[in-house]
């Protein structure tokens, strides 16, 4: 523990506490969410922390939802499915790159810590399944389960959530695809096997890498490779198809793709998909602690990473996003040069129409009765009317 400067300067020099990596959890911090205001920081007071015991590792909460709907729908051209299920918000699982970290931040959670120790679990999701399948008109399209958070992560042993939807769908001869990283799958291999049978069935086990010791880094509270690749083998001989998911590939970092598909292949995969890493959001600065604290030697190499003005390493526009909300709150358009890319004419108009849309509104204020000033007074007038 660091220890004040005690000299007779003035000016007294302030002294962080280091963040230090917890056992088993992706995060040391409960990082703030982009919507709060008030943003907090550990610092060295003087006083001996050893004494003290240090915190406790935070424990998993979980917390009941009574959701109104379970069927997300999707109608991106990129993503390879059009509805999707999932049971959980927050994953135990800990992945540091998980793009679904920031939807914690919607319910006043941080991305952070809280997205691993804070569960929320959908009480009604098997009744509420049933009752949108089962609506006049409903036209069965394959699901997938487990897209967002993993749909077999360590709360599933005793909610048993995911279970329970997959006798729905099997009741129902429903087509289903699951996405997981782990072993709690082959528990439900009674439900997938007859359903595989009539092709209606089909399971996903993501393999990020062969390496060990960055899978525990990287997804502390996941199943290990070896453990991953003996799932295949368990699910490819109960004839259920399988495939893997190498996904996200980090340069620099999980060099591996060709030894995973040959692992892969030989334990009973017959399909593979992938994706670059996407940093949205706080998942950026969260990528950055988390190399800083176990990967210190590849920090300098990924040190643009969520930089307005940089492209991610997936070429996202994540930083745009957070640098076009900064130039919108301060009501100046941005620069050509920065908006490059998809959507770059967006980036750079939007801002001013927001500016425009300001000034009517101050314009506007305080004529109650009377019609606002850029109100054409007919709609043949409207060709005529412009705004400053």
């Amino acid at each position: 523990m660091n220890s004040i400067d005690r000299s007779t300067s003035n000016e007294t020099p302030e002294v962080r506490v280091p963040l230090e990596a917890i056992k088993g959890r992706g995060t040391s911090t409960r990082f703030p969410h982009r919507f709060e205001r008030d943003l907090r920081e550990g610092f060295d007071d003087g006083w001996d922390a050893a004494d003290e015991g240090g915190e406790p590792s935070p424990r998993t909460e979980v917390t009941w939802e009574t959701a109104r709907s379970i069927i997300a729908a999707n109608d991106s051209p990129d993503i390879h499915f059009g509805r999707s299920i999932n049971p959980y918000r927050g994953c135990e699982h800990g992945c540091i790159y998980c793009y679904a970290r920031p939807t914690h931040s919607y319910l006043n959670l941080s991305p952070g810590l809280d997205f691993e120790t804070k569960i929320i679990a959908k009480r009604n999701a098997a009744d509420l399944l049933r009752h949108e399948i089962g609506r006049k008109g409903y036209r069965p399209e394959l699901i997938a389960i487990g897209t967002a958070t993993d749909c077999y992560q360590p709360v599933e042993r005793e909610l048993r959530l995911t279970r329970a939807v997959i006798e729905v769908l099997h009741e129902a001869r429903h087509p289903l695809a699951l996405v997981t990283k782990s072993s709690g799958v082959e528990r439900d291999i009674d439900l997938l096997a007859p359903m595989a049978a009539q092709n209606l069935a089909a399971v996903y086990v993501t393999i990020t890498t062969l390496d060990a010791d960055l899978s525990r880094k990287l997804e502390p509270r996941a199943a290990a490779p070896h453990r991953r690749l003996r799932i295949l083998k368990t699910l490819a001989d109960a004839g259920i198809p399988c495939g893997v998911s190498l996904a996200p590939q980090i340069p620099f970092l999980n060099d591996d793709m060709e030894q995973v598909l040959e692992a892969a292949w030989e334990a009973g995969a017959r399909e593979a998909f992938y994706h670059v890493i996407r940093l949205p959001w706080e998942v950026a600065p969260l990528f950055r602690q988390w190399l800083r604290q176990r990967l210190r030697h590849a920090h300098e190499g990924f040190g643009h990473l969520g930089r307005p003005g940089r492209p991610a390493l997936s070429q996202d526009r994540g930083p745009a996003r957070l640098q076009y909300q900064e130039d919108r709150l301060r009501h100046r358009p941005v620069p050509a040069a920065r908006a490059g890319g998809p959507g770059c004419a967006v980036l750079k108009q939007a801002p001013r129409r927001n500016v425009r849309r300001r000034r009517y509104r101050r314009r506007a204020r305080g004529r109650r009765g009377t019609r606002p000033p850029c109100w054409p007074a007919s709609a043949s007038a409207a060709s005529t009317c412009s705004t400053r």
